[in-house]
């Protein structure tokens, strides 16, 4: 059987389980649409949470940025894994205590204003908004792939298959669909995964293979990537070249943009009772560690192979002919994500950095001149089977893995955009005696019309699948996560202060990253290099955590400098972080 029907059939069949199940799991009421009528178990809603979590990002694009990096890139890692930790210790418990259905609910009824719960709908929509382009870009370059369309093809099917499961499921229907995609995923990424590991290291489990011996040259693995890349001009993988304070920045700003985006909040509604919501958030750690403990092992063994392929001798003075390059490559360039421009006329593949002055000199003896190869980072998940020439059933597994990872995330957003527009702001602002049958359609309408915004924004992305989510990384740690914790641990954030730091947070960090990118000079959204950063070292993604100091140092000041929230909202704060006796906010 032909791999193109290979990957029709597979990924086929995943679609067909992920519709069936949204049939199955229909919202019929809005407890249902936005919180699965809070009877989700804690295992389930863990698998769910992780299926949620790791995204297209996740899964086609980090191990990408890893490969192409190295060390410096575990910021990625790091950031987001680290974000889970805070989150299952200091908010998931005490918001799933308050018993509402959205991040913008509670922020309204804490700081007892309509309009913090106006400003919270914004800063939602802005970081999910954001985030979900990251989902549909992913969504774009497997659909390209292995069904060889077009991008735009691509992404209009995946918008489609989005559209039939999830406006129609909701967050019931979403649950147990990102359950399903959860073992998908998690199949397609390690399979792949174990068998490049014995490939080139002999070792199963492909974390301890990155650690073993590469069998081909008896040298550990990582010592022989490190000599192949600084043969190349490129910096050694395994060392830190960055900038420091960049990186710790970068790291907590994932991480504090971890424990406020919406949607996964969302998913701690779900459970019965609030120590549900902690045992939750320990299973999705659990479930997401399968993944982020194997993601260093294939972005390193990724790179190997890539290299070895176009320096099939081992040296970097003997490079491929173009026209003996493997299929994979001539497939690749079809999606437009892989190219070649033969400069010098010699008809071989030169790759380099070409951007490096010591190897400047190396590559003028050789007749090179300039790098010839372009790789898009997003593909390296996607294509390493067909690198390691692995069977063509698990080619097709990780075509609908990487669907299943970017769908999952999709979902989850939309969820949390419409919950936003149709409970927040149309019940909550514009018509709060809608009836519920109303506000269902609302919600259904607004989430199609989510979709709809979501294509259009995923056909022009400002960055590669990870980089776009780190930037909504960044506007969630800004806006969303200091209003939360203040909002929990602190009785005298009034309203006003809650609604300044929301907007200061939020402001400062869309204008950074707007001057950082050079937007508002250059419009275009397919520009992906950084100006020189406005404010030392730091880059867009990493002002977040910048945004977020904004906001608390705001919000302190504004609350000090008026008025006292009323008593009753101060004793409700108190309440929610009592384990005990809270009353009616216990288990609603």
């Amino acid at each position: 059987m032909d791999q193109f029907t290979l990957n029709w059939i597979f990924i086929g069949a995943s679609f067909l389980l992920y519709i069936g199940i949204a049939i199955w799991a229909r919202a019929g009421s809005t407890s249902e649409f936005y919180a699965a009528g809070r009877g989700i178990h804690p295992v389930t809603n863990g698998m769910a949470t992780a299926a949620d979590w790791m995204s297209a990002a996740s899964f086609i694009s980090m191990a990408g940025l890893i490969a192409f990096t190295g060390y410096d890139n575990s910021s990625f890692l790091m950031g987001w894994t680290g974000g889970y930790v805070l989150l299952a210790l200091l908010l998931a418990p005490y918001l799933r205590k308050f018993g509402k259905f959205t991040v913008s609910e509670f922020i309204g009824d804490r700081f007892y204003s309509p309009t913090a719960r106006l400003v919270a709908v914004i800063c939602l929509i802005v970081a999910s908004v954001t985030y979900v382009i990251g989902q549909m870009t992913g969504v774009g370059v497997a659909f390209g792939r292995f069904l060889e369309v077009s991008n735009t093809t691509g992404l209009l099917i995946g918008a489609a298959v989005v559209f039939a499961y999830a406006v129609f499921g909701g967050m019931k229907g979403v649950t147990y669909t990102q359950v399903a995609q959860y073992c998908v995923l998690i199949v397609a990424y390690t399979i792949p995964a174990i068998f490049i590991s014995l490939q080139l290291t002999g070792n199963p489990i492909p974390a301890l293979g990155l650690f073993g011996e590469h069998t081909a040259s008896g040298e550990p693995l990582l010592a022989k990537l490190d000599s192949l890349v600084e043969e190349l001009g490129f910096a050694n993988y395994t060392g830190h070249h960055g900038d420091t304070f960049n990186m710790v920045l970068f790291t907590l700003s994932l991480m504090i943009g971890t424990a406020g985006l919406p949607h996964v909040i969302m998913r701690f509604f779900t459970v019965p009772k609030v120590a549900d919501a902690r045992w939750s958030a320990g299973w999705a750690l659990v479930f997401i560690a399968l993944l982020y403990l194997t993601a260093p092992a294939v972005g390193a063994m990724a790179r190997l192979n890539l290299i070895t392929t176009v320096f099939p001798e081992g040296t970097a003075s003997a490079p491929i002919d173009y026209e003996a390059r493997p299929d994979w490559m001539a497939t690749w360039e079809k999606t437009g994500l892989l190219s070649f421009e033969d400069k010098n006329g010699d008809g071989k593949i030169q790759w380099y950095n070409d951007g490096s002055d010591a190897f400047a000199a190396t590559a003028t003896e050789r007749g090179w001149a300039g790098s010839e190869l372009t790789v898009n980072r997003d593909i390296l998940v996607l294509a390493n089977p067909e690198i390691a020439q692995l069977p063509g059933w698990v080619i097709a597994l990780v075509a609908a893995g990487g669907l299943a990872a970017a769908l999952s995330t999709a979902a989850g957003l939309l969820l949390a955009i419409s919950s936003a527009v149709s409970h927040d702001l149309i019940k909550g602002a514009i018509n709060p005696n809608i009836s519920e049958k109303g506000e269902l359609l609302s919600a259904r309408i607004a989430m199609a019309v989510a979709i709809v915004v979501a294509t259009y924004l995923g056909l022009n992305p400002p960055g590669f699948a990870a980089q776009t989510v780190a930037l909504a990384f960044g506007l969630a740690a800004a806006s969303i996560f200091p209003a939360l914790m203040m909002g929990i641990f602190s009785k005298r954030i009034n309203n006003t202060g809650a609604v300044a730091g929301m907007l200061v947070g939020l402001l400062t960090t869309l204008i950074y990253i707007f001057l950082h990118k050079g937007w508002f000079f250059i419009p275009d959204t397919n520009s992906f290099t950084d100006a020189d950063p406005l404010l030392g070292t730091i880059k867009s993604t990493s002002f977040g955590a910048v945004g977020a100091l904004l906001n608390f140092a705001t919000a302190f000041i504004v609350s000090n400098a008026t008025k006292a929230p009323p008593q009753e909202i101060q004793d409700l704060v108190e309440s929610v972080r009592i384990p005990r006796g809270a009353g009616a906010a216990v288990d609603h």
